[in-house]
């Protein structure tokens, strides 16, 4: 008999799934359907993505009729799944973070002379790939956009049918997850939920995308960032299905999914970045310790609405308009003068959408340190944001119900109205001075 394993990890999906393509062909006779749960997993360091990913893990082994899940170090536990299902190939999707990397080279070098075999990446582009004429990473998006474009992904992988898998269970199978109920209204979870919720937005909002993304008030972008990271839908999918539409909206939006694959490629490169400054002048500034000030922030009671908003949606989805992480990023770093660290943990720690090289460079642009940053002294206005991108207040009534009451724009600068409201805080800090500050601060770095 000749037999494989098929170690998921976060591609758990039947349809454009190329690792599993080489499962198969290499393991005619049966393919075993591997999850491995190690420390990674650790559900105190990932509670939203844990209940999460209890969803998913109950949602696929009811696709395929049962994984096969194991609970240790994947150094241990891979080799032991092989040797008892006398498989002769490991197939993965690869994996681009540093600890990903470590944990497939210990894989690796525990499994011995049976491959591990990289079939696939969940990138279009997997990191690494897109280079300049000399060899080198880009550390500029727009360029790298331009040859991520010219170099191009593959089509499609054709979906396997489940049924048609000769999936083998070899050993004893550790129990799921279990599927608790959460305080987070956690988006529906798999891969015919992600192609379902893709189908709609792609028939409903894409074409508009362009000029309605920046726009938490009218909650038309995709959010498809949760079913990326999971890796429920491949990019590629998404961009097939884009290719065939000649809209500005379709453009944006495969511009969006290129940021994605942009930050992956830096991480890549540059791995001390996952947790470390890309820009190490910037370990320099001068931060204050967290205190009351970032709990407030956290808890989105910093008497800025649109801030507050962002915030309270966050704790109660697990999920954030891009645009309100910005402006919520920037009022950590800028106005509290804290560290992006603790931003970029706290939201790790409550987006189920947490994606390593999204969050943490995306944190460092708003930070000034990332690549591509925004200059130090691009400082956003809590209340200009707002002002400019929920216009009617629309998305902050809906967060933050003490506003709900106050009409016009006076819900964006509720401390001026002439009876605030009493149940909503005042402002935490003076914007206009915490600028100057910030930019005192970035001026002392001699940059």
């Amino acid at each position: 008999m000749t037999v494989s394993v098929m170690w998921f990890r976060a591609d758990l999906r039947l349809a454009d799934q190329g690792a599993l393509r080489s499962a198969i062909e290499s393991g005619p006779d049966g393919v075993v359907p591997l999850f491995v749960l190690d420390d990674h997993f650790d559900p105190s360091n990932m509670p939203v993505r844990s209940a999460y990913l209890a969803r998913l893990l109950a949602d696929f082994d009811e696709r395929i009729g049962g994984l096969h899940v194991v609970r240790g170090r994947p150094e241990v536990e891979v080799p032991r799944v092989v040797e008892q299902a006398s498989a002769s190939s490991v197939h993965v999707t690869g994996g681009h973070t540093p600890y990903a990397m470590r944990r497939d080279r210990r894989v690796a070098d525990a499994l011995g002379d049976v491959p591990l075999v990289d079939a696939d990446s969940s990138y279009a582009v997997a990191p690494g790939t897109v280079r300049k004429g000399d060899g080198t990473s880009y550390k500029v998006f727009t360029p790298f956009f331009r040859s991520w474009q010219a170099q191009g992904s593959h089509p499609p992988v054709t979906a396997v049918r489940s049924h048609a898998v000769p999936w083998l269970r070899s050993g004893r199978s550790a129990a799921l997850p279990e599927v608790t109920e959460t305080d987070v209204d956690l988006p529906p979870a798999g891969e015919q939920a992600a192609r379902a919720h893709w189908r709609r937005w792609l028939d409903d909002h894409v074409d508009d995308y362009d000029g309605e993304r920046d726009r938490p008030d009218l909650d038309s972008t995709s959010r498809m960032s949760v079913h990326l990271k999971w890796g429920t839908i491949h990019p590629r999918t998404l961009l097939a299905d884009l290719a065939e539409r000649s809209s500005a909206g379709a453009r944006a939006y495969e511009r969006q999914l290129a940021f994605r694959e942009f930050y992956a490629d830096v991480l890549h490169e540059w791995p001390h970045s996952a947790f470390g400054y890309y820009n190490r002048d910037y370990e320099r500034m001068q931060y204050d310790e967290p205190a009351g000030d970032f709990e407030a922030w956290k808890e989105g009671r910093t008497g800025f609405p649109f801030i507050d908003a962002g915030m309270r949606q966050m704790l109660a989805q697990g999920w954030m308009h891009n645009r309100v992480r910005m402006a919520v990023a920037s009022f950590l770093v800028k106005d509290l003068h804290l560290e992006w660290t603790h931003g970029a943990r706290w939201f790790r720690e409550r987006l189920v959408d947490a994606d390593l090289a999204n969050n943490q460079h995306g944190w460092q642009w708003v930070a000034g340190c990332g690549t591509d940053a925004a200059p130090y002294f691009r400082v956003f206005n809590p209340v200009g944001q707002g002002k400019r991108f929920d216009p009617d207040g629309a998305y902050i009534r809906r967060w933050v119900p003490e506003l709900r009451g106050v009409e016009g724009r006076g819900v964006h600068e509720p401390w001026t109205l002439e009876e605030p409201p009493a149940d909503y805080p005042p402002p935490l800090v003076d914007h206009a001075q915490e600028r100057l500050e910030a930019l005192r601060r970035h001026d002392a770095l001699g940059g």
